[in-house]
């Protein structure tokens, strides 16, 4: 018989949310002040389900996002997060240029359709090809060829891309018009991975399909390859968050930047912002350690005008009052944290913050009043964190957890033997200098004293997010089987909590034995 009754007993020790916060409403609390209490269960783990929307239009297969840091997320990270269900946001500690690319490396990674193919005309010498091919260090060397119009007039197959004819003319040795498979874009349907695969299926031994108009314009191109690793990624229990275009998201942190005068740079951030938008970035981060400011407040607002559909982050904030505000201004997602990372002195620099599950709690009010979500923003060091952040917030954001991977674009230090990647705050010196001063409400100005609120650090070198990812998505479900949760929803209803002592969290931890292996 099912139990969904809670016994009185438990009742008198294992509070809800509400009950438990206002018990406490004089102390701050972070993670290891608390433990939940476990709930009658018939959910197993692996039958879970962590998908979470954040925004209309950003919806992610599993609630973890890697930080915008200058030592976490540029594309090779924001790729393998996408893959793995999940979002990564790419710092701003870059040229506006730099971001628009490493955008761009991640949307079309691994496409659908690649909507414009690199196309070569009948007109250029193998040889002109052979060099383009080097040049960029294409992985591939097989094109469309068209004409001027934008024709097509036929395929330069990979066999004849080769410096022995490098003087023959494009025309001469490409596969021509009649002898090319080709399908119509009206054809393709409500699911062109589909029809792209079953033609690959019923034509062995061709391995692209290019997409034409009525007038015969090349249109687009589907690899074999391509298709066969989305259709495998359709059957995963977590599949790659992906766009409707079927690209992998991918989101950009962007600064409330001013000029001398204390005004918006108005005309340069909506530019850039515009440009990410037009490279098919999937969400905008306003990212700040004082998310409850008007120069954050004016950039959402800014944004929100121009862009009415964008899914906007903002943040960070760790009142009611700060999440209100920032939902006022046009964010859909608020980023709750001030101080709990590893690497940020905030709260020991500046003497403000609130321990994290506190904050999350006050938030996640005001958040369900104004209809918007939440982004558990550091402090997580554990699966375990995840499983209690996850109560109260939609999703988190790591950064010393990917620090360590090799898609983290961190420095590699031996250190005794032993491998570590540079691991810095972006409240750090170094980090300021280099560009994320604004973040922190000082001027970028190399000669004026900045008041750090970041250390630089080392991170043991972990392997791959692949690896990371696949414990802390084991640990969340675990947590859920505990609580009975099949989804994130019920994980957040079913919650009871209880404070822990410093003794208490060392018998949660191994002790007493001599280990000799660790978790990872």
């Amino acid at each position: 018989m099912a139990a969904t009754k809670t016994h009185p007993v438990d009742g008198q020790f294992y509070l809800t949310a509400d009950e438990f916060f206002a018990a406490h409403s004089t102390l701050a609390l972070t993670y290891d002040d608390v433990t939940l209490a476990t709930q009658y269960s018939e959910i197993l783990p692996r039958d879970t389900q962590l998908e979470t929307k954040l925004a209309e239009g950003l919806t992610l297969n599993i609630p973890i996002v890697s930080a915008d840091m200058d030592t976490v997320t540029e594309s090779r990270m924001a790729i393998a997060m996408a893959l793995n269900g999940g979002l990564g946001l790419l710092h701003y500690n870059m040229t506006e240029r730099q971001q628009l690319s490493e955008v761009s490396r991640v949307k079309f990674h691994v496409p659908g359709m690649i909507q414009e193919p690199i196309k070569v005309s009948p007109e250029q010498r193998v040889g002109d090809v052979v060099q383009m091919v080097e040049a960029h260090r294409y992985g591939f060397n097989t094109f469309p060829v068209v004409d001027s119009q934008g024709r097509l007039v036929g395929l330069l197959s990979g066999h004849v891309v080769k410096p022995r004819y490098a003087s023959r003319a494009v025309a001469e040795v490409m596969t021509p018009r009649a002898q090319v498979h080709t399908i119509q874009k009206k054809d393709l349907g409500r699911d062109p991975i589909a029809r792209a695969d079953k033609f690959f299926t019923e034509h062995p031994g061709i391995h692209k399909l290019l997409v034409v108009d009525e007038q015969d314009k090349l249109r687009g191109l589907f690899t074999m390859n391509d298709v066969e690793r989305i259709q495998q990624e359709r059957r995963a229990q977590f599949k790659p968050a992906r766009d409707a275009q079927f690209r992998l998201v991918c989101g950009a942190a962007v600064s409330a930047t001013r000029n001398a005068f204390g005004e918006l740079e108005r005309e340069r951030t909506l530019g850039h912002v515009g440009a990410l938008v037009d490279r098919g970035v999937d969400c905008v981060a306003v990212s700040t350690a004082h998310g409850y400011s008007r120069g954050v407040g004016d950039t959402v607002r800014m944004l929100r005008d121009a862009f009415p559909k964008l899914p906007i982050i903002a943040g960070n904030v760790t009142t009611a009052a700060g999440v209100e505000y920032l939902a006022d201004c046009g964010a859909n997602v608020i980023k709750v944290g001030q101080g709990p990372g590893s690497i940020c002195t905030t709260r020991v620099v500046a003497g403000v913050g609130v321990p994290q599950l506190t904050a999350l709690y006050v938030c996640s009010r005001a958040a369900a009043k104004k209809r918007v979500t939440l982004l558990a923003d550091g402090g997580i060091t554990k699966s375990g964190d995840i499983v209690k952040a996850l109560t109260l917030a939609d999703a988190v954001v790591c950064g010393g957890l990917f620090a360590g991977c090799d898609e983290s674009p961190g420095e590699v230090i031996e250190v005794a033997g032993k491998l570590y990647k540079q691991y810095r705050g972006m409240g750090s010196l170094a980090a300021m200098k280099a560009g994320s001063a604004a973040r922190y409400g000082h001027t970028p100005n190399p000669t004026q004293k900045l008041a750090a609120e970041g250390i630089e650090a080392l991170k043991e070198a972990v392997g791959s997010v692949d690896r990371v990812l696949a414990q802390l998505i084991g640990g969340i479900q675990s947590g859920m089987g505990y609580l009975g949760a099949a989804n994130l929803a019920q994980l957040r209803q079913n919650a009871r909590y209880i404070r822990v002592t410093a003794a208490g969290m060392k018998e949660a931890a191994p002790h007493d034995v001599v280990e000799l292996k660790t978790a990872h």
